[in-house]
């Protein structure tokens, strides 16, 4: 019986000590295994297309991290490039009309062996969001924007599953590689379909924060 406690607390001060000194895999730094609630931000982009354009969704999500694998928090994203509407240009303004995209909500991520140099995430971000079209490219502050008007704006729901591939480049850095599925539902604005705004998504984002 002696023999068999000794046994045991021999095993588990040697867990202990391991845990203690077990490292983060990384390209440059390395750091002890010690606290169980962090958190992080990730701005991030997505290559996508929008009705056949070639489009980009820059934002990023972010949020606490606990033991480790699960942050839960928030993400938002809006369209970066000007996409010209296919209803355009406009009879009623005699401007060439634009595509306004943007989707925010909660987001949810695992992340599997976060120790290792390289590894994998999955997550999702579900939320809502709006598409309209406006006729003018840019804000233009030289004549007070009087120009600048919003047309056919459609409230939406949108769901994006995501997995990464991702690499540890210091403690506190890492770089994500992936993939996305943006699902789109409730828009009502005329030729600009749900489909149109539904696609896969190449995705880049810069991991920072305490893992």
């Amino acid at each position: 019986m002696k023999k068999a406690l000794l046994a045991l607390l021999v095993l588990t001060s040697v867990q202990q000590a391991w845990a203690q000194t077990a490292q983060t895999e990384t390209l440059f730094s390395k750091k002890s295994v010690s606290s169980k609630i962090g958190a992080y931000g990730v701005p991030a982009a997505n290559l996508t297309s929008i009705g056949n354009n070639f489009a980009v969704m820059t934002g990023g999500y972010g949020g606490v991290l606990l033991n480790r694998k699960w942050m839960f928090g928030a993400g938002a994203y809006s369209l970066a490039n000007n996409i010209t509407s296919t209803y355009a240009p406009s009879a009623t303004t005699g401007y060439k009309q634009y595509l306004n995209f943007w989707y925010t909500g909660l987001a949810v991520e695992y992340t599997h062996n976060t120790d290792k140099l390289i590894h994998w995430t999955a997550g999702t971000l579900v939320g809502g969001g709006a598409v309209s079209r406006r006729n003018k490219a840019n804000f233009d502050w030289d004549d007070d924007d009087k120009h600048y008007h919003s047309y056919d704006r459609s409230g939406l729901f949108v769901a994006e599953p995501f997995a990464n591939i991702e690499l540890n480049v210091t403690s506190y850095l890492r770089l994500d590689l992936g993939a996305t599925y943006r699902l789109v539902l409730g828009s009502n604005t005329p030729n600009i379909s749900n489909g149109d705004l539904s696609m896969a998504s190449f995705h880049f984002g810069i991991k920072a924060g305490k893992f």
